[in-house]
């Protein structure tokens, strides 16, 4: 019987390496993508001047993310060989998941509460949560790489839209106080701005992930 060279092996070994970090790589941008194409439906909707929920764009982000994940959990079944730690990839997928599944709570409930907010501007907040998105994308790009540099002024970026969205916060706070609103619209507005705050938390929590993954590994 004739075993193959132990070059040859090395060989084949090096490519089923890179072949799964491929694979791996490509499905968690694959759900990055899909993350932030549901913040830009939400985006667009919402600087429309009539705003009506087009729910249809947040459902497709949503299944697309979704399909996303089962591919990653299947890709690690099927999978000895992994480009990172299975924990990392595992953390990292759930992280994007919960973005569009963030995005889509507020879609939905502002399709049934849309006439009580016709006078709300939230689209400053929604292109806030659309950077973010932008950024997650990008940091998850740049995994194969494993530049610690270009990951920290990333996480840097995506650092400073969120200290920018939590002052924007407080002053959401001063005008829901102002005695200038009705008590429902108060409600409304603290709901639907907080729902917008956790996105962007759940952007930051994705940013956070990556980094540290580069950070690991470099």
């Amino acid at each position: 019987m004739r075993f193959p060279k132990p070059e040859a092996m090395r060989m084949f070994s090096l490519q089923t390496i890179f072949g799964q970090g491929k694979l791996f790589y490509s499905l968690l941008e694959e759900a990055a993508v899909a993350a932030h194409d549901s913040a830009a439906a939400l985006h667009a909707m919402l600087k429309e001047s009539d705003r009506q929920p087009a729910l249809d764009a947040f459902k497709l982000a949503r299944q697309r993310e979704r399909e996303a994940s089962e591919k990653i959990s299947q890709a690690l079944v099927d999978s000895f060989i992994t480009p990172i730690e299975r924990e990392d990839i595992e953390a990292l997928g759930s992280a994007l998941y919960k973005i569009p599944k963030q995005i889509e709570k507020f879609a939905d409930r502002y399709a049934l509460a849309t006439r009580h907010l016709e006078h709300i501007d939230f689209a400053p907040r929604a292109a806030m949560l659309e950077q973010a998105a932008a950024v997650v994308v990008k940091m998850v790009r740049q995994l194969p790489k494993m530049d610690l540099g270009a990951m920290k002024a990333l996480s840097d970026e995506l650092r400073s839209l969120e200290t920018e969205a939590d002052r924007l916060m407080l002053e959401l706070y001063r005008d829901i106080y102002s005695g200038e609103l009705e008590p429902l619209q108060m409600f409304l507005l603290k709901e639907f701005f907080e729902i917008l705050e956790k996105a962007i938390d759940r952007c930051r929590g994705a940013g956070v992930v990556a980094y540290e993954i580069v950070l690991k590994n470099s």
